[in-house]
């Protein structure tokens, strides 16, 4: 089974192909879409070992020029002077502005290899070889990148579209157990914002998904279209896309106050808490019954997400620490803060000028002990 969904922005319109196998006909697809490209790939260690072989075979038998930077996996990796090497990478090959950029991996190397193409030579053509459902489903799609710095996730980056983003679902199946939940959240997440059919449905086929069943090709669709339809409205984020951030801004701030570590923490498993979160603050200002937020923390429980602050091994900061993460969270304008809460599963909405003593008290009431 195959898949494809465009993402509709005018001349800077691009197709996402979703099917098995779809590393082995890179190649001919980078070659299609960008005739005469060269390719400097960038990867991480764990995906370079079982990936890197196919695209390259791919890319030669399409007669493509090419070399490959690999970095080491995690979230520490999207920092400054990874940047700086991947920049310098790029530079000393001698690609051109009409050459691309691919990156080869999870959202790490999406955000940081995209990040590299907006700004080298004022902006590089850019292939998205997402490799993590994660990736897949979100970050991958719609042209946003960044990096991390000490004082919170993403706060520095640009925005730079894919000239195609290319997801082969078989790599899915190389996927640690943890990944592949982390990424979950986010199929999740589209469900809960506007479409609670898709959630309702998901509540039933999960098991197939995560078995690698046609239902995976389908959830990895419906969840690329509901994305490619918010981006296609608000490429820059000024209005709706904003919903997009169901469950991060209170995830960010938590991936913060446990540095980064993803032995204790990935983003995925930051947005399952934090869409509980969401949702369980909410019920607490009286726009959701309480029955809803049990249904959505019972399903990201039944697939072995965390859903709870008490569920991050080690120690939390105070309520106090991680206000301030949510206060340096980009979604902050001109100080006042910036929720997305919901009034029911798919019925998400932005709320603006929250009050940061009632996220205060909620922060008290939910940190373990």
């Amino acid at each position: 089974m195959k898949a494809r969904v465009d993402v509709e922005l005018g001349s800077r319109s691009y197709p996402i192909l979703i099917e098995p196998g779809a590393l082995d006909a890179a190649g001919k697809a980078i070659a299609d879409r960008l005739p005469g490209a060269r390719v400097a790939i960038v990867t991480d260690e764990n995906v370079a070992e079982h990936h890197l072989p196919r695209l390259t075979a791919s890319l030669d038998a399409a007669g493509i020029a090419h070399e490959a930077l690999i970095l080491p996996a995690g979230e520490a990796t999207k920092r400054f002077d990874r940047l700086e090497e991947v920049v310098d990478f790029i530079l000393a090959g001698r690609f051109e502005r009409n050459d691309c950029v691919a990156a080869l991996g999870g959202g790490v190397i999406g955000d940081l290899a995209g990040f590299a193409a907006g700004i080298v030579r004022r902006g590089m053509e850019f292939v998205q070889l997402p490799t993590s459902l994660l990736a897949q489903v979100d970050s991958s799609v719609g042209g946003k990148t960044g990096i991390n710095t000490r004082r919170g996730k993403n706060l520095v980056g640009v925005f730079q579209q894919p000239a195609l983003v290319l997801a082969d679902t078989a790599a899915l199946d190389t996927l640690s157990p943890r990944e592949f939940r982390a990424g979950y959240a986010e199929v999740a997440k589209y469900g809960l914002i506007d479409q609670p059919d898709f959630f309702a449905w998901l509540e039933t086929n999960w098991p197939a998904i995560f078995a690698g069943s046609a239902e995976r090709v389908e959830a990895i669709r419906r969840s690329c279209e509901a994305k490619a339809a918010v981006v296609a409205r608000d490429e820059r984020e000024t209005g709706d896309r904003a919903l997009l951030n169901l469950g991060h801004t209170f995830g960010h701030a938590l991936e913060g106050a446990t540095g980064y570590d993803s032995t204790r923490l990935v983003h995925g498993e930051a947005v399952a808490i934090g869409m509980v979160l969401a949702h369980r603050f909410s019920a607490r200002l009286g726009l959701i019954d309480p029955g809803e937020v049990d249904r959505v923390e019972r399903h990201l429980k039944a697939v072995g997400l965390p859903t709870a602050m008490a569920d991050i091994p080690g120690d939390l900061p105070g309520a106090e620490a991680l206000l301030t993460y949510i206060t340096q969270d980009k979604k902050v304008k001109r100080g006042t803060l910036t929720f997305i809460l919901t009034r029911g599963i798919g019925r998400s909405f932005i709320a603006k000028d929250v009050s940061p003593d009632e996220v205060l008290a909620f922060l008290m009431e939910n940190l373990p002990g």
